[in-house]
């Protein structure tokens, strides 16, 4: 392992690191994401995923059995997405998981869908509200990386 990959590892918490692989694993399908966006006040999705035809994916990490129980707020999320998914590790007991929902496998480096989450379209105004979030997530992130001295005053 080179050290900048050691130097990733020790920054991120297990389930940054699978948000990474399945960021990476969304690229494969033409989709683009974000981590931790807020779709509404109470409301944090570890990773959003934007499609090529504006489709909108949520994928919530989970890094242990532990991590799952203690959420008790994933079916808020159903409403700001065409579809749902997990993301867990290949030794997650995936028997926890909802009926109903999708499921991916991943580690830090890629991941892969097991079961495709049903759709559920969002409609118009929602899907433009959330297009509209996730391009200003994107930018401030992009502006984070490019200027990290910087902080809003307001």
């Amino acid at each position: 392992m080179g050290e900048l990959e050691t130097d990733i590892k020790q920054d991120l918490m297990p389930g940054q690191l699978l948000a990474r692989g399945v960021c990476r694993h969304l690229l494969d399908h033409n989709f683009v994401s974000v981590e931790e966006l807020v779709p509404t006040s109470g409301l944090r999705v570890d990773v959003m995923g934007l499609g090529p035809k504006g489709e909108i994916w949520v994928i919530e990490c989970k890094s242990s059995r532990a991590d799952f129980q203690s959420d008790n707020k994933w079916h808020n999320y159903l409403e700001w997405c065409d579809r749902f998914f997990w993301a867990v590790d290949q030794d997650f007991p995936v028997e926890l998981l909802p009926e109903g929902t999708g499921l991916i496998i991943g580690d830090q480096y890629g991941a892969e869908i097991l079961r495709m989450a049903p759709e559920d379209k969002l409609a118009p105004a929602r899907r433009k509200v959330m297009v509209q979030k996730f391009a200003r997530h994107a930018a401030l992130r992009a502006h984070a990386a490019r200027d990290p001295g910087f902080s809003r005053s307001s």
